[in-house]
């Protein structure tokens, strides 16, 4: 999509911001840690922070369109950084997007993609999107199903923040509809929102786990028992 004005200013100063910051001497390490998936201008995050403040300076509140030409067209750079500082900018103004941008948001977790743009978008703007408009946990629903693992992995921990606001059968209904999948980041995925649910809840976090420890790989019940 063509970006908005907002967007095209927005991206304009990133370009130039982040480009004059980048430091090839820190962007060898930053790569290897992700496994040389992707290229990385070397700005580690309290410094890319910092500067993220100084390209939105003086800026209107961005609304839906403009939220959603930037991080798409961040997506389109090759250097992470972008895509961090599109997360950062989207959980930031969660609030603005309606159902409709899930759509855009499966484009993100599906694209380029990773744990840690992922989960940042699953917990911190999918979750927030799902609790303003409940009648999105229709998508959910259908995400959970999904073949790709990262839009799974999104379903199971949309939820993570939500605490005592925690729908626990739909949470318990998705980690046993995942529960026989074999990759790590799906059963850690599982482990993970349970461990965070067993902060409000612990007694149904075991006697879950208890019920369904022959269905749930050893990793979720280790994770989802951890603190308990």
């Amino acid at each position: 999509m063509d970006p908005t004005p907002l967007a095209r200013t927005v991206l304009d100063r990133l370009g130039a911001v982040f480009g004059t910051a980048a430091d090839a001497a820190q962007a060898g390490p930053m790569r290897a840690y992700m496994r040389d998936q992707f290229a990385f201008l070397g700005i580690p995050t309290p410094q890319r922070r910092t500067l993220s403040r100084e390209v939105l300076a003086g800026l209107p509140r961005p609304g839906e369109d403009d939220l959603r030409a930037t991080a798409l067209a961040c997506w389109e750079l090759s250097e992470r950084e972008y895509q961090y500082f599109a997360c950062d900018w989207l959980i930031r103004h969660a609030g603005a997007c309606s159902p409709a941008f899930l759509d855009t948001a499966r484009a993100l977790i599906t694209t380029k993609s990773w744990w840690d743009t992922v989960d940042a978008l699953a917990a911190h703007l999918v979750g927030a999107i799902v609790a303003r408009y409940p009648e999105a946990s229709a998508t959910m629903d259908a995400w959970v199903r999904d073949e790709n693992l990262w839009l799974a992995r999104t379903a199971i921990l949309h939820q993570l923040r939500y605490r005592e606001r925690t729908d626990a059968e739909r949470l318990f209904r998705y980690c046993l509809a995942r529960a026989a999948h074999g990759d790590f980041f799906i059963r850690k995925a599982i482990g993970w929102a349970l461990r965070e649910y067993a902060r409000i809840d612990p007694d149904r976090v075991r006697a879950f786990v208890r019920a369904h420890e022959r269905v749930l790989s050893p990793l979720s019940v280790r994770e989802a028992l951890k603190h308990i």
